[in-house]
């Protein structure tokens, strides 16, 4: 199983926006398990936060922008794209402005500092979906489109074609995400000539220089756009080279705008929020496809997980019988509702409970149509939890749990006399001052039957 990762170290890089032009101090910062990549706006008040989630898209134009509760993050897609290159799953990434540093238009600074900041493995496995069959996206006005099929890691391939002789058509390969930090990283971003023009005329890459974007001349230069360039890009002179870009600038690779397609590709689609293993092949891709790709990937994922349930041998010796439990934790019959502990990790606990028609509560909870009570399976998930915090210390027997908050709580099917109740819960972030903060979820035959979030805490007795 491959474990979860974040980085070991804070790191910092100051540079300024593309399009706001403003300069702006972005901090990677390490993340608790299942955290994913999450944007946290330090510069307004309360510092709120926004996932990366692809359900948070509000705009592709000039870059994949993101906006919660009308907090806003621009083109994400640079900074994403180096967190799935370098492997990691769990970063908090600080601005104190809406829009990332452009640097040089590429992901390699970001690495780099990724890299500096050291990535380290986390207690918790890292969760995949496994591409089973074709997926596709296509936008028809455009004639983008964006499949996914089965392999047994993340490949991608871009393939793109503006309809240009000085661009031609490109292509670019990824074949293992360890090739990203070598072979993609440091793909620049790049623009047409004519968009350069609209984009100039309209106020909007206030802090673009020819350093930091591939321009492809695909017009000839008028005298008056010769005259706008230098004086956007603060030059006295500006030519174009024989391959037909701007100079100052040279070309990493020949098919450079490709392997750029390609980064914005993986960066877009790390707001799928979960590990892909499968093939991506992107005709013509930009933002706009890439992120309803996404959309669609992340809807069919959360599906499938919920109508997925975990397979756990109930047969086997558990690891905690009856007995064992009772000397851990404080409850007792009838109020003890967990017969065995199937497994146990640091990060996550396994519990057992068979149901019949003799428990106290079907005497009074609809007498002639017995159902478990919901708030009896919450509270079988909270003694499960409840095991798990009092292993972390040495004299169980001497403290108590109690909770402190109960969230999201769902139930989704009826519980009846009969039924093998088994409980789940994952730690969402490290057991921290005795503090449990845990997803939990019950499931009986072959159902999820009940899910809540809860954070509980363990005290000495007095």
């Amino acid at each position: 199983m491959v474990k979860q990762t974040t980085i070991k170290n804070e790191v910092t890089l100051t540079g300024v926006g593309l399009h706001t032009g403003k300069e702006v101090k972005m901090t990677f910062k390490p993340a608790p398990v299942n955290n994913g990549y999450t944007f946290v706006r330090v510069d307004l008040e309360g510092s709120p936060v926004i996932e990366a989630d692809a359900n948070y898209v509000v705009n592709t134009q000039r870059g994949t922008n993101l906006e919660k509760l009308g907090v806003k993050i621009q083109t994400s897609e640079h900074v994403l794209a180096a967190l799935v290159g370098c492997d990691v799953d769990n970063v908090i990434i600080e601005l104190d402005q809406s829009e990332p540093p452009i640097m040089d238009g590429s992901s390699k600074y970001f690495v780099e500092a990724i890299e500096k900041a050291e990535v380290v493995q986390q207690e918790a496995e890292r969760v995949y979906y496994v591409v089973k069959e074709v997926i596709s996206f296509t936008d028809e006005a455009t004639g983008s489109e964006i499949i996914v099929m089965p392999a047994d890691d993340y490949q991608v391939t871009a393939m793109v074609d503006f309809g240009t002789k000085v661009l031609g058509t490109q292509n670019a390969t990824m074949k293992n995400v360890s090739e990203f930090k070598s072979e993609i990283a440091d793909a620049r971003t790049f623009s047409f000539l004519h968009e350069l023009e609209t984009l100039l005329d309209n106020g909007l890459i206030k802090g673009g220089d020819l350093n930091n974007a591939i321009v492809y001349v695909d017009k000839e230069i008028s005298e008056n756009t010769m005259k706008n360039l230098k004086h956007a890009f603060g030059k006295e002179k500006i030519s174009v080279k024989p391959n037909g870009i701007l100079d100052n600038l040279t070309l990493h690779y020949p098919n450079e705008a490709a392997r750029h397609k390609l980064l914005d590709v993986v960066g877009d689609l790390a707001l799928i929020g979960t590990r892909i293993k499968g093939k991506i092949i992107a005709n013509k891709p930009g933002h706009f496809v890439n992120t309803q790709f996404a959309k669609k990937m992340s809807k069919i994922i959360k599906i499938e997980q919920r109508n997925t349930v975990p397979t756990f041998d109930i047969y086997k010796e558990p690891l905690m019988d009856v007995n064992k439990i009772m000397s851990i934790l404080p409850h007792r019959p009838p109020f003890l509702l967990v017969d065995k502990i199937l497994e146990m990790s640091q990060s996550h606990v396994v519990g057992l409970k068979n149901v019949t028609m003799n428990e106290s509560f079907f005497v009074g909870h609809f007498p002639g149509a017995p159902v478990m009570p919901g708030v009896l399976m919450v509270e079988a998930m909270a003694q499960c939890g409840g095991i798990l915090i009092l292993s972390s210390v040495p004299d169980p027997e001497n403290y108590l749990t109690y909770f402190m908050k109960i969230d999201n709580v769902k139930f989704k099917q009826k519980v009846l006399p009969g039924d093998t109740l088994v409980f789940y819960c994952d730690l969402i972030s490290p057991i921290r001052r005795g503090i449990c903060h845990m997803q939990a979820k019950a499931y009986a035959n072959n159902k999820l039957v009940a899910e809540a979030e809860l954070m509980a805490q363990i005290a000495k007795i007095s």
